[in-house]
């Protein structure tokens, strides 16, 4: 078996088929294939690493955690970003400080805060509990559910939702749109906006840019009895976080 599970890893870089086909059976062991992959997770390039993150994460073995935190130092932004977020998954005890260090990192190569790594980090610091989004009061009354439980509020509402969170110093980075009907839930075009901050700006300028963007793009947005709005924010601290 040991030499079985070894030759499934080393099939996990190979993104034509085979990997596909080892993930699904390493999942499928479960539990007893969790050591090999962290002995083995060293010779996998970056496809399969990334492969193996999402083993860890379906297996939701904690011993998996070192290995995830490990990554969290990869020269690859999406392997560390994913690795971030195969940790919430896991439920690691240890996580919280390495993921604080992570993010931290972000900020001193100065990647923007609306990239996929620094938003991937903050998600899983929220999911662990270690950090807690600022919701205004009247956006936290008009919040709903629309996808996978994901929290969203009502398109005919966005205006609404903008100015508050930016009269309370919240940013808005980007916003996705959803359409619910009978069917289920399902992700739609927004404006097709697209907009970047000069994150050396002052807050309060950073504030009122994105109130700007935002407000045209609810002028544009979808709209519809069944149409919701995610925005994604962030807060001052979350450019200042404590050490």
């Amino acid at each position: 078996m040991t030499t079985h599970i070894e030759r499934l890893i080393q099939q996990l870089d190979d993104s034509t088929g085979p990997s596909y086909d080892a993930r699904a059976e390493l999942i499928g062991i479960g539990s007893a294939a969790i050591p090999a992959i962290i002995d083995g997770l060293p010779s996998l390039g970056g496809f399969g690493q990334l492969t193996a993150i999402e083993v860890f994460e379906e297996v939701a073995d904690p011993r998996g955690g070192p290995a995830l935190i490990a990554l969290l130092g990869s020269d690859n932004p999406t392997a560390r970003e994913w690795a971030a977020m195969g940790l919430t998954s896991l439920k690691f005890d240890g996580a919280i400080e390495p993921l604080r260090r992570a993010y931290r990192a972000c900020l001193e190569r100065a990647t923007p805060p609306d990239w996929i790594e620094p938003g991937g980090i903050r998600w899983a610091l929220t999911e662990l509990g270690a950090r807690t989004p600022v919701v205004p009061p009247l956006t936290a009354r008009l919040r709903a559910t629309a996808a996978d439980d994901a929290p969203a509020w009502p398109s005919a509402r966005f205006t609404e939702i903008i100015n508050d969170l930016a009269d309370n110093a919240q940013v808005i980075l980007y916003s996705q749109f959803w359409r619910v009907d009978s069917g289920g839930t399902y992700g739609i075009s927004g404006t097709g906006l697209d907009w970047e901050l000069d994150w050396t700006a002052p807050w309060e300028h950073l504030v009122e840019e994105s109130r700007t963007w935002s407000l045209l793009e609810a002028s544009e947005a979808p709209a519809g009895d069944n149409i919701f709005v995610a925005p994604t924010w962030i807060d001052p601290t979350d450019l200042h976080p404590e050490k």
